[in-house]
């Protein structure tokens, strides 16, 4: 994930009553183990990584998927595969921003 975001996500919000922050999720449904179990089964992914850029109320997520199915497909076709998988997570949070890779690409991608 960007170190800026986590920067400023300590800037704007120090501390977070986590009391407070399971009762938003709870509230949502979503949670980032939930996005990520369904990544890993719905399309195979051999490696997600789920952060929630809201700052504990589960409305923002970044995320890093990586998956077999990417192959060959356009960013366009890897973000859309992603969003029919989670259509409904996606349509009770505000902001999604995924980062889709196939496991050749992420391997380079780590090694940079």
């Amino acid at each position: 994930m960007d170190p800026r975001h986590k920067l400023y996500k300590q800037l704007v919000n120090p501390t977070v009553n986590s009391d407070i922050t399971m009762s938003a999720q709870a509230a949502s449904g979503v949670t980032a183990d939930a996005i990520s179990a369904k990544l890993v089964e719905t399309l195979q992914a051999s490696h997600v990584e789920i952060e929630d850029m809201s700052g504990g109320c589960g409305q923002m997520f970044e995320a890093i998927i990586v998956s077999p199915l990417f192959l060959k497909k356009t960013t366009l076709a890897r973000h859309r595969l992603v969003n029919a998988a989670l259509k409904e997570e996606i349509a009770a949070i505000h902001a999604w921003t995924p980062k889709c890779h196939t496991p050749d690409e992420w391997e380079k991608k780590k090694h940079q």
